[in-house]
């Protein structure tokens, strides 16, 4: 008998002893005790059936889908022995008021057990302008660090070894700008660019698609982006490009499937300019790297990165033949959801985030940032930031979950999950190709437009009360029952401190090298072949500070504005 003749007996026999559980147990418990809600769906309005079993995963292959860990398709992990040789980098997002603020915060969560620096910056530096320009009036500092400057970032990592600790930084539009600070201050700590481990954002196409933080309009933003990776592929073997994200998509109310189709077709858009500006594939692709969010439905949640990983690999080997395995595996980084945070009962968050958290580690992260439990409220305060450092080291070292890799790998249900989103993610995929890819998606407004109906059906949904948010729309409670949680304020000092930082340095800079430097990176920028990267770090030397920079490329590359969709 054949197998395929075999699995189908199985499987006739199956659906008749399903059968007979419905008959004899399901209908007199459901006559007894109905069920509570007509439909049970995923926090992504995914339906879910009451009982998955073998006929659901029975076109699942286990050496085609599933594999072992550290082997394609890496459906189980990029590692062989998961955490059981090397725990997840700790890495929380940290940033607030000035560089010495932001240090000493750094320093705080280094002594404290964190493994790894994330520096998240204020909305002036995110935009590409210094401190001291108008426009920042009201907002240094507020929603990260303000970072204007070489010698700011002297003062961000004072007294921490950029060799020995890897750093994120959370940038896109200025990505370029704050990358040569960070490596003009390296030279000076006489550290060689090489041994630097990392990550720099540098994702623009989901500015445009989510955050809507930008400066230059697509193409000429991609070109940036493509110099930094010629330049890291020459010079940087440690360092990671780029983190292609999915965080902000999903916080602007995208489904799972939607931030990891959209996700993964800004990583495909990535490695095709990449390819176009002159690099192989596997000059680049290894140092590629993601970040995705983690929402509150857990077991969506796990399928959704182990999909990841499964299509990315797919899309390596089979789009773009790439030929070293370091480029088909995905690494990533997951941060907790922050949408999913409630000003009510803050005190809740820490629960939210612990459970959030550990669908990341289960789902096989590289990486984790868990946020404070306050941040509905205002940035983290020292308190908040421990607590949510320590809910990463309880997960470690207390809970099992790192004994043994991919623990809920073969289940019916992450099984059947993982596939759905599989093929969820590939019929995005036909759709944006079809418009010829993202950049033009983009254009046309379509991923902007699939968001928004996305979070309006969400928000729907909380509405008519089918989605329960504990303290929002069921258990309410009076404001000051559970406890007020102390705010991190941040006031106008700090602005004040980086207008007189920014009037000395450019005082005592040599001002004709520094608009040599501004003059030679607007010539560079006009030509094509020249790479931006070498340019920008001549002008971090020469203490141009980072509206400078920006201002020098904004005739030549234009500014974006948003069209109406």
């Amino acid at each position: 008998m054949s197998s395929s003749a075999e699995t189908a007996i199985n499987n006739n026999h199956l659906e008749e002893l399903e059968q007979d559980w419905e008959e004899k147990h399901l209908a007199a418990s459901l006559r007894k005790m109905p069920e509570s809600q007509k439909e049970f769906t995923t926090v992504s309005l995914k339906p879910i059936k009451r009982l998955y079993t073998p006929n659901d995963v029975a076109d699942v292959d286990f050496e085609r889908d599933i594999g072992f860990p550290g082997t394609p398709p890496y459906t189980r992990g990029i590692h062989p022995t998961g955490y059981r040789a090397r725990q997840w980098t700790m890495r929380q997002f940290a940033g607030f008021g000035s560089a010495f603020d932001t240090n000493q915060r750094f320093k705080y969560l280094l002594e404290h057990g964190q493994t790894g620096l994330s520096t998240a910056f204020d909305l002036p530096t995110l935009m590409g302008y210094d401190s001291d320009h108008p426009f920042s009036e009201g907002e240094v500092g507020k929603c990260g660090v303000a970072i204007a400057s070489r010698e700011d970032m002297e003062v961000l990592f004072d007294g921490i070894p950029l060799d020995q600790v890897t750093t994120s930084m959370t940038i896109n539009a200025p990505a370029s700008m704050i990358f040569a600070f960070f490596l003009a201050n390296a030279e000076k700590q006489g550290t060689p660019w090489r041994d630097i481990g990392g990550t720099l954002q540098n994702d623009i196409l989901k500015e445009y698609i989510a955050q809507k933080e930008w400066i230059y309009p697509p193409r000429p933003a991609m070109r940036l982006i493509t110099d930094t990776f010629k330049f890291c592929a020459a010079e940087m073997p440690k360092w990671n490009s780029i983190s292609i994200s999915g965080y902000h998509i999903r916080e602007a109310g995208a489904t799972a499937a939607q931030e990891l189709a959209f996700t993964l077709r800004d990583g495909i858009e990535y490695v095709d300019y990449g390819i176009r500006a002159g690099l192989d594939v596997d000059e680049f692709a290894p140092r590629l790297s993601f970040f995705f969010n983690a929402h509150n439905d857990f077991f969506e949640e796990i399928a959704k990165y182990r999909a990841a990983r499964r299509i990315w690999y797919r899309v390596m080997k089979e789009r773009f033949n790439a030929q070293n395995p370091r480029s088909w595996q995905m690494r990533f980084h997951t941060q907790t959801a922050g949408v999913s945070l409630t000003v009510q009962q803050p005190i809740n968050n820490i629960i939210r985030v612990a459970i959030q958290a550990l669908a990341g580690v289960i789902g096989g992260t590289q990486s984790l940032h868990c946020d404070g439990y306050d941040e509905a409220l205002a940035l983290p305060t020292e308190r908040a930031a421990l607590i949510a450092l320590r809910t990463q080291q309880i997960i470690a070292h207390e809970t099992g979950v790192t004994n043994t890799v991919d623990p809920l790998g073969g289940s019916y249900f992450i099984e059947k999950l993982t596939s759905e989103l599989e093929e969820e993610v590939y019929e995005y995929f036909r759709k944006i190709d079809a418009m010829g890819g993202m950049v033009e998606a983009i254009e046309v407004g379509f991923p902007q437009k699939e968001i928004q109906e996305s979070a309006y059906q969400y928000q729907r949904a909380v509405e008519r009360g089918e989605k329960v948010i504990v303290g929002v729309n069921a258990y309410q409670m009076e404001a000051n029952e559970l406890g007020e949680p102390n705010i991190l304020y941040i006031d106008e000092s700090v602005a004040e401190l980086q207008q007189e930082r920014l009037a000395r340095l450019r005082a005592k800079r040599d001002k004709a090298a520094a608009e040599q430097a501004l003059d030679a990176l607007r010539r560079g920028a006009e030509d094509a072949n020249v790479n931006t990267m070498p340019l920008l770090i001549d002008c971090a030397r020469a203490d141009c500070t980072l509206g400078e920079m920006c201002d020098a490329l904004r005739p030549v590359f234009g500014e974006y504005q948003e069209p109406d969709f």
